[in-house]
């Protein structure tokens, strides 16, 4: 897994997260310092990256979570199919397949040619925007 270990309280808003073995968008971040001997404790909300569901975590600050390396990259549309399209890295020429993108945007502007930017996360790819 393509991860790094990153402290709660070292999260901002807007960067990502692994909650529940699912690449997460930061929404929200509260921190409250408990009692007299009690430590800081973080409640962050989070949006998952590919199936939209809010999830949240309320731990310590200074407990480890897993934050996800993201690889930004191109490629082009071989082959729109059933289910998924068809792609080749323009860096690499490796041909593979994604899933189809739920989002009716992008996946209204994929024809064969077009450029794509997707992301690899976790071992998986993703289409993210059309170029």
């Amino acid at each position: 897994m393509s991860t790094k270990p990153v402290e709660l309280g070292d999260l901002k808003e807007g960067s990502f997260v692994i909650i529940d073995n699912t690449p997460c968008r930061v929404v929200s971040i509260e921190k409250s310092k408990t009692g007299k001997h009690g430590s800081a404790k973080a409640r962050v909300t989070a949006i998952g990256l590919f199936d939209g569901v809010k999830r949240s975590i309320v731990a310590p600050t200074d407990q480890k979570v897993e934050v996800p390396i993201i690889e930004k990259k191109t490629g082009q549309v071989l082959a729109l199919l059933r289910d998924t399209v068809q792609i080749m890295d323009l860096q690499t020429y490796e041909t593979f397949e994604v899933p189809k993108p739920k989002d009716e945007e992008i996946l209204s502007k994929l024809s064969p040619g077009t450029e794509i930017e997707y992301w690899e996360i976790l071992n998986k790819k993703y289409i993210m925007r059309v170029k």
